[in-house]
């Protein structure tokens, strides 16, 4: 599914968010590559479940053939640096929800691009029947827990254990969610 660009300017910073294109599955790659190094606020570590660009090609396609995914990219001067993707399907169970995720490169931490990710991802949902969005987030995440909580988002339940990061300690994962 499609949704209109949008500018965004926060701070001496112009961004857009928009639809992602097939185009843009190169630079999404290296860019998933980068956070995937950058944090560990993430599934991956970088390099892990390497996706490149025709996986990406592939699922972009996917994703605007569906009315139940959107896929998202902000950019900066025509350079991906970010991006999010809500998850559905059309199994009739769960055909109500999809799952979101979102990344944005370190560099731009603070300019609210993924709260604009978000923000045009729970449009998009609101305005297409979604009625659950679902999203998982380590519990140390305290800037991302407090954004999901300003947009409705509750916690529903902790995956005990789930990750185990660089220090050696596991951590939990809250599941979230924000049912219209």
């Amino acid at each position: 599914m499609l949704v209109d660009s949008h500018e965004f300017h926060v701070r001496n910073l112009s961004y857009h968010v928009r639809s992602a294109m097939e185009m843009d599955a190169k630079s999404l790659s290296e860019v998933r590559v980068q956070v995937d190094g950058e944090t560990e606020n993430l599934d991956r570590e970088k390099g892990e479940a390497y996706l490149d660009e025709l996986g990406f090609r592939q699922l972009i396609k996917n994703d605007a053939e569906h009315n139940t995914s959107l896929f998202l990219v902000a950019e900066i001067n025509n350079k991906i640096v970010g991006f999010s993707r809500c998850e559905g399907n059309n199994l009739n169970r769960t055909s109500h929800k999809v799952e979101f995720g979102v990344c944005v490169l370190k560099k731009y931490w603070g300019y609210g691009i993924g709260q604009n990710l978000l923000k045009k991802s729970l449009q998009w949902a609101d305005s297409n029947g979604i009625r659950k969005v679902v999203l998982y987030v380590l519990e140390t995440n305290h800037t991302a827990i407090k954004l999901y909580e300003k947009y409705g988002f509750e916690v529903e339940g902790i995956l005990k254990k789930d990750k185990l990061l660089s220090d050696g300690n596991f951590y939990n994962t809250l599941v979230m969610g924000r049912f219209l």
